[in-house]
């Protein structure tokens, strides 16, 4: 955790949300490098999934569109999508994850990562919350 990071201290637990990240509504975060996006799922979305026991990647070179469930989550608790957030050609998975998708839990921000896509578009970040605002949506939901 950086000193920038924030720390989402609620009733029903402690969040990491990292700075320098885009979040989705549906608790995604994805960091946009050069015509690259790579996506996984928040410290707060692990956490509610528990144990990730198992995971579903789409194939390298797959079109892709914007809001589509692109990666299926097992846990102990549930099942979980994480979705597209824009259209465009899934690159690369994270290969790591079907050995040990627990990388997941451990460090959902780095190691956890689940795909990386060519978007389609220039991607507006308008249309994705800030860490701040993703933070407040955490305490929102938990309060």
């Amino acid at each position: 955790m950086s000193a920038e990071d924030i720390l989402v201290k609620t009733k029903l637990g402690e969040y990491l949300v990292k700075k320098g990240l885009l979040y989705t509504e549906s608790d995604e975060w994805i960091k946009v490098q050069d015509s690259t996006i790579t996506l996984g799922i928040t410290d707060y979305a692990q956490k509610k999934l528990k144990y990730v026991v198992n995971v579903e990647l789409p194939e390298p070179g797959r079109s892709v569109n914007a809001g589509e469930p692109i990666v299926t989550l097992e846990s102990v608790k549930s099942v979980a999508d994480a979705y597209s957030p824009c259209s465009g050609e899934v690159l690369e998975v994270n290969e790591e994850l079907y050995d040990t998708p627990d990388l997941i839990n451990k460090d959902p921000y780095g190691a956890g990562w689940l795909v990386k896509i060519k978007p389609a578009e220039p991607i507006d970040e308008s249309k994705f919350l800030s860490p701040e605002a993703y933070a407040e949506k955490i305490r929102a939901k938990e309060e």
